[in-house]
Formats: C-alpha cells, structure tokens, sequence
C-alpha cells in the first residue's frame, strides 16, 4: 500500500530527512525495513552502473540427477545407470540425455560441467546465488548473493528498474525459494520480489497496471496528492531520491516486463508455459514463462534475475521426474538461449542453470536417488564464454569428479567475470571496514573465458 510518513528519520549519510513514500508491500525481499527512496539514495551512492550486462541464475531446487541429465553412465550397472540413454548434440562426441533434444540441437551455444564440487549439502540456494556457504563470516552479516554484489557495484541501469530482481515463486520449503540474501550489504541491496504484494504495490492498489502504464493519468493523480499534502508541510524535505521512488512507480517499464501479453504470442508459444505442474509437492512450480519474463527483465534494465525451477528432490520416482520436469527444462532454457541470441544479447548475459547437489549414483528401493554432495552439474550459456564444450567428467559411476573438478566458487568467478567484474581483485567492506573477496581464491573457469 501506498502511505504517507511523516516521521523523521536520520539516514546513512547523516541527515535528518522526512520520508513520506513508504511502500508497504513493495518489499525487497519481502520485508520493508526500506523505504524505497533509501534504497535508492544507497544504490546511488554505490555508483551508477558501467555497461549493461545481465545473469539469469536458474536455481534447480532439490537437487538435480547429474548422471541423469548431462553426464548418462552408460557403463554403469543397472542399479546405477538408471532408464536414460544418451544423445548425440551438434558438437561431435558430447553426449547428453535424452530428455534434452532442443539444448543438444543448440550445444554450440552451452556448456555443461560435468564435475562441479564444493557443495555443502544445504537444501536451499544460498551456494548457488552467492558461492559461498550459508555459515561463512555470520557474524557480520553474512556474506551477500551475486545479485546484492551486483546492485552495490554496479547500481541500477535505470531508475525506473530494480537492479536486481527475484521471480521465485514462494515454496512450502522455504529455503528453495530464496531470492539471494545480501548479507552484510544490507537490506537496500535485497532482491526486489514482483511476486504477490509486489505486484499489488506497483499497481498502487486501486490503480490498475492500465493506469499506471498511462503515466499522464497517474501523475496527474500524484500532482492533486502533492498538492493536498503540501498544505501540511510533509513535501519540504522530499529530495530527488523520493522523486527517483515516484520514477519506479510511474515507470511502464518494470510492470511491461512482467507482462507477457505484450509479448510476441509466438515466443511465449516457443517457451511454454510447463503446465500441467507436476511432481511440485513442497518445491518450485515449473514456470517456463519466468525465464521469458528475465529475459524481458534484462531488456528492460534489470542486471540480476535469479528464479527457481521445478523440485528436484527425486527420492522417489526419480525418472518419471526427469522426464517430466527435464522436457520443460529443454524447451524454456533452449528458448530463453535462442531468444536471446535473436535479439544480439546473448553475449552480454550469462545463463546459468543448477542445483544445490547431484544425487546418489546407486537407485533406492522407492526407484529414487538421494542426496550427493560429492560432486554436481551445471550448465551454462552466453556472457561471452567459450561454449560448446563438455567440462570435466565423474568416474565409471557418477560417484565423484574424475576429470577437471570444477570447484561452485569457479562458476560464481566466471558469472561476476562475465559481468565485468574481476572477482580476484574486487572486495567490498564488510560491517566492521575489513575487505571481504566475492569468491575465496578462485579463478573463473579458465576453459570459458
């Protein structure tokens, strides 16, 4: 809801200002502990952005079967190897599964790492959207996700566009819809979530998103608000940054993006909608339509989208899952890449796409896998890498890295080097002035970039 304060607040910087714009449900991440003009004074005081490159990071919650998906162990047993086989794709001698014809017709355009390592066994994607794990330097804060890093460094493209955005959807785990915390950054560098009360916010409750793409209707109505409001005195402190908070309000951009029936009607057919929803139990729908909305995200200014896809957490039923979630898998992340290519961006966004851990080479009775933390997969695309190509391998049974373990620290690396950000050489201070690394000694993955 829209609400006018007129209590004073002393900021950041000092002052002592009066903040009348509060949006109540226009969370960052779900919690107001901002008004949105604070948010914005700290993004401009980070620095305005360099030039526009964007990630999308597909988190796949539950875990996702390595050896069912990018790496089918054809050598192995029965009991191990599982009911897939494996395909060829338009790099000669890459193999993947069978439940991804459309990424195999386009492997030029991915690259898949067999032999992730690194992860800490946590069922939620607090690795995946930050690299490090959850209990790393607490004390201060925490340490912030990719998207947070991203927002501090590069602040927003536009002002009418969050930099950093989260589209999961809310899940009965909680932790599998995570946006990606800022840690010790703080709350001005949360994820903005359009889901829910977001969404109702950027309407303005009772003005309809028609309305509020009609940017003449609606500051008329702001210029009758400020005028009744200037009678009491509660505008003479408004600075540029409340006025910046109007700009997102009355901006189409942001609600345009979320908006897909301005979209070409074909390109939302190529993407599919991955309905009927199944398998999704306490996990992520599978909403194919998100990574059509990042991408439109992205257009519009946005530098980070981070969603979850599906519910991986195949202990029972493991191949009925992959076939089900891994065919929706294929034609989204497939789409989102062509797409993107079309429209001369693909270089300049990193798409990203994995789990929190792999699962167990050896099938249980319930014909499930469980939890494997030894080693995990991810595939990726775009950010001007090197792609095409098939990194690392596991052994005979999918147990552990072989070949090239690629550490989870490695992919973040690649993601903030894609962004143009040196990940070797960048810190951010934490809450007591100590320079704290985004990554822990890691290089990018020196076969991509």
């Amino acid at each position: 809801m829209l609400t006018i304060n007129g209590r004073s607040q002393t900021f950041c910087d000092g002052v002592s200002r009066r903040s009348f714009l509060h949006i109540g449900g226009l969370s960052i991440a779900g919690m107001a502990s901002l008004t949105l003009p604070e948010v914005l004074r700290a993004e401009a005081l980070a620095g305005a952005g360099s030039r526009h490159k964007g990630v999308i990071n597909i988190f796949l919650g539950g875990g996702a079967p390595h050896q069912d998906m990018w790496e089918i162990k054809t050598d192995a047993p029965k009991e191990i190897r599982g009911e897939f086989s494996p395909i060829a794709t338009k790099i000669a001698g890459i193999e993947i599964g069978e439940t991804f014809p459309l990424i195999a017709a386009k492997m030029d355009k991915f690259a898949v790492i067999r032999s992730v390592v690194g992860n800490s066994g946590g069922h939620d994607a607090f690795q995946c959207f930050s690299g490090w794990e959850r209990n790393s330097i607490t004390s201060v804060g925490g340490r912030p996700s990719i998207g947070s890093v991203i927002s501090k460094l590069g602040g927003p493209v536009d002002p009418g566009v969050p930099p950093f955005v989260a589209l999961a959807e809310k899940t009965q785990h909680a932790q599998w819809s995570e946006p990606g915390a800022p840690g010790f950054l703080g709350a001005a560098f949360k994820a903005f979530k359009p889901q829910g009360e977001g969404m109702a916010d950027l309407r303005l409750n009772t003005v309809s998103s028609d309305r509020l793409q009609d940017r003449k209707s609606l500051l008329r109505g702001l210029d009758n608000l400020k005028r009744e409001v200037d009678a009491t005195g509660m505008l003479r402190g408004m600075d540029a940054f409340t006025e910046a908070a109007f700009g997102v309000l009355t901006s189409s951009k942001l609600v345009d993006a979320l908006d897909l029936s301005k979209e070409d009607p074909k390109i939302v057919e190529r993407y599919g909608d991955g309905k009927p929803y199944k398998f999704q139990y306490d996990g992520a729908p599978t909403c194919n339509d998100q990574l059509l909305m990042a991408r439109r995200l992205i257009e519009a200014g946005v530098r980070c989208v981070t969603l979850s896809y599906g519910r991986w957490d195949s202990h029972g039923d493991n191949f009925g899952l992959v076939r089900d979630h891994g065919a929706k898998l294929d034609q989204c992340v497939s789409a989102l890449v062509q797409d993107l290519e079309d429209r001369g961006m693909l270089d300049d966004v990193t798409v990203v796409v994995w789990g929190e851990f792999g699962r167990t080479p050896r099938i249980n009775p319930q014909a499930g896998r469980d939890h494997w933390p030894q080693v995990n997969s991810c595939l990726m695309a775009g950010g001007g890498m090197r792609t095409g190509q098939a990194i690392g391998a596991t052994n005979r049974l999918g147990e552990y890295a072989k070949e090239r373990p690629v550490h989870v620290q490695e992919v973040v690396a690649t993601i903030y080097r894609n962004m143009g950000i040196d990940p070797m050489t960048t810190t951010l201070r934490d809450p007591t002035g100590r320079p704290q690394f985004l990554v822990d000694v890691r290089d990018p993955i020196h076969e991509l970039v």
